[in-house]
């Protein structure tokens, strides 16, 4: 049984749970976060789930941020971290072909997403949705949605010849990055005309793990 601690509307939890739906793993997951609750974002006076502040998850993850997993007595946070640590564990044949170069090229695209699209959707999610319409600055929405389409354009290139991130089978690279793109295409961030994403989100859809952890809009938009 592997603990999980996270939220449900947390992208990088998503990744994680996804991962571990993948690999058919158990799993126990706690609900924490500093800044949301089961009503919304702190900034609209919501309680927060809180425990990341407590000592004892502090003396495990000292950044007091989620997710965070721990696995036995091995504790690991960082999602791209643990999505690859999952991948190496329990799922070399299933996540990466038990191919270092296939595991390297999925951690490119892990890193990539991280680089060139979360801080831009993180600015559509504080903006649109969470943050209470006094604080919010909406003048930023338009040039984080022209941020993200460049990006997707550089994906959309990549995928020409191939189905997947990382060639002609599923990786734990199409996790993290199949996540987020969702999520862009939800905050209308995904230009027109992008077929090769569209077909690669087609067959990402059809996947038990983002069905449950991923596809609910309301993990994205609430």
């Amino acid at each position: 049984m592997i603990d999980i601690w996270g939220r449900p509307t947390s992208i990088c939890t998503q990744r994680v749970l996804w991962a571990c739906t993948e690999l058919d793993l158990e799993y126990n997951l706690t609900l924490a976060s500093a800044t949301m609750g089961d009503q919304g974002h702190i900034s609209r006076g919501h309680a927060p789930y809180g425990i990341v502040d407590t000592a004892a998850y502090q003396v495990m993850n000292p950044n007091s941020t989620v997710p965070m997993i721990k696995d036995g007595s091995y504790t690991l946070w960082e999602s791209n971290a643990i999505v690859a640590y999952l991948a190496m564990e329990y799922g070399a044949k299933t996540l990466y072909q038990n191919d270092s170069r296939v595991f390297s090229r999925s951690i490119q695209w892990m890193a990539w997403t991280n680089e060139h699209l979360e801080p831009s959707l993180h600015t559509l999610v504080m903006e649109l949705v969470r943050l209470t319409e006094e604080l919010r600055s909406l003048e930023a929405v338009e040039p984080a949605r022209v941020e993200i389409a460049r990006w997707l354009e550089v994906l959309d290139r990549h995928l020409i010849n191939q189905p997947y991130v990382c060639g002609d089978t599923f990786t734990l690279g199409d996790i993290t990055t199949g996540a987020s793109v969702y999520r862009a295409h939800l905050f209308d961030a995904c230009p027109p005309g992008l077929s090769n994403i569209t077909k690669w989100q087609g067959k990402l859809s059809k996947r038990n793990g983002f069905l449950r952890h991923v596809a609910p809009r309301e993990f994205h938009l609430g």
